[in-house]
């Protein structure tokens, strides 16, 4: 699904709310998430999953044109834990 999908998803379920009242719904919820985990912390949705960030080391890399080795600096990730009614719903089927 990709946003405009959900926009339309989000529509459909509620048809007296304008277009641009749910996209900023889903502005605010994206970036609500996006805010917590840039500041460390974790976003969890119960009955979803939980989004928390993890530390990736720095590495060496390799650019694949070129062949040539890349210093790849130590960053954070976006991680994402599903819940447990999302993974039985998943293997329920």
């Amino acid at each position: 699904m990709i946003r405009s999908e959900l926009l339309q998803a989000l529509h459909k379920d509620n048809p007296d709310l304008r277009a641009d009242e749910i996209e900023q719904v889903a502005d605010i919820f994206f970036g609500e998430i996006a805010g917590r985990l840039a500041e460390g912390g974790r976003v969890e949705l119960r009955g979803f999953g939980a989004f928390s960030t993890r530390a990736r080391e720095s590495r060496q890399g390799r650019n694949p044109r070129t062949g040539a080795t890349v210093d790849v600096p130590s960053k954070r990730v976006p991680f994402f834990k599903a819940g447990k009614e999302i993974r039985r719903r998943l293997n329920d089927q």
